[in-house]
């Protein structure tokens, strides 16, 4: 089970003199105290665990979030930073005596240059809001994460999100030029902007994925692209799980980067079909999701070639989408996954590891042993493309001892991830469901390399507790004692 810090000395005590004074830098109704408004906010997408914080302010401005640091900094007071919520690692899980700053009232877009391919948007506008600002003049916003219907761009930054397409566009630092930054003491920082790189040291590479730990952005400057003439989808069906995994090797081993290459395992096939009517074959074990895009020529000859590399596997099937429509359909499940799983289980753990592509076939036999060691059924969904791996790990959190188990699974599966040469987290971050396996990534002085840099931002460590270092350790001190 994952751990919380105890409340801080003295700030519950202090609560109503806190609300008191968020609600004079946020007036009218920017500030929730009453304890059945505060319950929406006590938990975000990884919803087996829940807190209710002392309090969510709601500021409009970043002139407003820049107070709200200014007077938590200067009071000791806790700060937990929140977008949509919709966190699969525990990033937005508040603490008791903690303020939870919410930005979803900062939902304005600034700025749309089409000369220069940029836009500048408040960190509270969703990430399709982004394409659906710009797509009616040929453009759009690459990155697009499964939840990007409510998921918001600041938390994009700070997770630095992917989606199904990021194998050919890369994830949000791939397509981010600039952020407005405000530190734990009010301080508003420029960095990066409309220009392709800025000088000095890499802030914005520190910045973007760092989950809150060394500030709060307010507002992003994005590239954004030109649509493509077209793209077109083929699903192809095999026998087996570590089958279709060596077909994606084999794909990306050709040298042909696809916009999209996702993978769906027998259970996840059956859940999306009987969810969204898509047309899956229901005899596969595996089935691979490939799009690529371009002029029609381009396409027809990415899509002959793929076909022929997935020939070498004996598929059951190889179905090439002839219309726009019919890549719709493809798509259609894959995009329901996550939902159509939750019908066939009462709970689920999605993880969220990468691996070198050439693994996939020696790391889902693992994944299929490790199900049945514990007990536990898993479904894979993920982007086979760039090796991200998301199993869906179903339990039932009405039973402790099946909760316990599926965690446990989740952990094996992340520590097979490093073991392979991948890593913990490819678009989800580490939050509070990976903070404990930091150490199995990282030795003992990189660990305190990197609490050196949050000190640095963050003295106080008041900036999103207890999420992404281990508890056991201790704050280091900047200098050397």
């Amino acid at each position: 089970m994952i751990a919380l810090p105890a409340p801080k000395p003295g700030i519950l005590a202090r609560r109503e003199e806190i609300i008191a004074a968020l609600s004079a830098i946020v007036p009218g109704d920017g500030v929730i105290a009453d304890e059945t408004r505060l319950k929406p906010y006590e938990t975000d997408g990884l919803a087996a665990y829940r807190q209710v914080p002392l309090a969510v302010v709601l500021p409009g401005s970043t002139e407003q979030v820049a107070a709200v640091l200014r007077y938590c900094h200067e009071n000791g007071v806790r700060v937990v930073p929140r977008g949509a919520g919709t966190s699969l690692s525990g990033g937005a899980l508040p603490l008791a005596d903690a303020v939870v700053i919410g930005l979803m009232r900062m939902n304005r877009i600034l700025d749309i240059n089409l000369d220069d391919r940029f836009a500048v948007v408040e960190a509270g506008v969703t990430n399709i809001g982004i394409t659906r600002a710009v797509e009616g003049d040929g453009f759009f916003y690459a990155p697009d994460p499964s939840s990007q219907l409510a998921c918001m761009i600041g938390g994009n930054v700070m997770m630095n999100s992917g989606g199904a397409h990021c194998l050919k566009y890369g994830v949000t630092a791939n397509n981010l030029l600039g952020v407005k930054f405000v530190t734990i003491e009010g301080e508003v920082i420029e960095i990066g902007g409309a220009h392709l790189d800025a000088a000095g040291y890499d802030w914005l590479g520190l910045i973007t994925g760092s989950e809150g730990q060394l500030g709060l952005v307010t507002e992003v400057t994005v590239r954004i692209l030109r649509s493509p003439e077209g793209a077109r989808a083929m699903l192809a069906a095999f026998k087996g799980t570590e089958i279709a995994g060596a077909a994606v090797d084999a794909i990306i081993a050709s040298g042909i980067i696809p916009v999209a290459l996702e993978f769906m395992d027998k259970p996840c096939i059956h859940a999306c079909e009987a969810f969204a009517h898509a047309g899956y074959p229901l005899d596969a074990e595996a089935m691979l999701i490939i799009e690529v895009e371009g002029s029609t020529a381009e396409q027809d000859e990415l899509l002959n070639r793929i076909k022929a590399i997935c020939e070498r596997f004996d598929p059951i099937s190889l179905k090439v989408a002839e219309t726009a429509e019919q890549s719709l359909a493809i798509w259609k499940g894959r995009k329901g996954a996550f939902g159509a799983v939750g019908r066939i289980s009462p709970d689920y753990l999605c993880m969220d590891g990468t691996i070198p592509t050439s693994e996939l076939p020696f790391v889902l036999k693992r994944i299929g042993e490790m199900s049945a060691q514990y007990g536990l059924g898993v479904a894979n969904v993920f982007h086979a493309g760039d090796g991200n791996l998301h199993p869906l790990i179903m339990f039932d959190a009405n039973d402790p001892d099946s909760f316990r188990r599926a965690e446990a699974f989740g952990a094996d599966i992340l520590r097979l991830c490093v073991e392979v040469g991948g890593c913990l987290t490819g678009e989800h971050g580490v939050g509070v469901e990976k903070r404990d396996l930091m150490s199995v990534q990282f030795a003992p002085h990189e660990l305190d390399q990197q609490r050196r840099i949050k000190t640095a931002f963050d003295p106080q460590w008041l900036l999103n507790p207890s999420k992404v270092f281990p508890l056991e350790g201790a704050p280091v001190p900047l200098a050397a004692e």
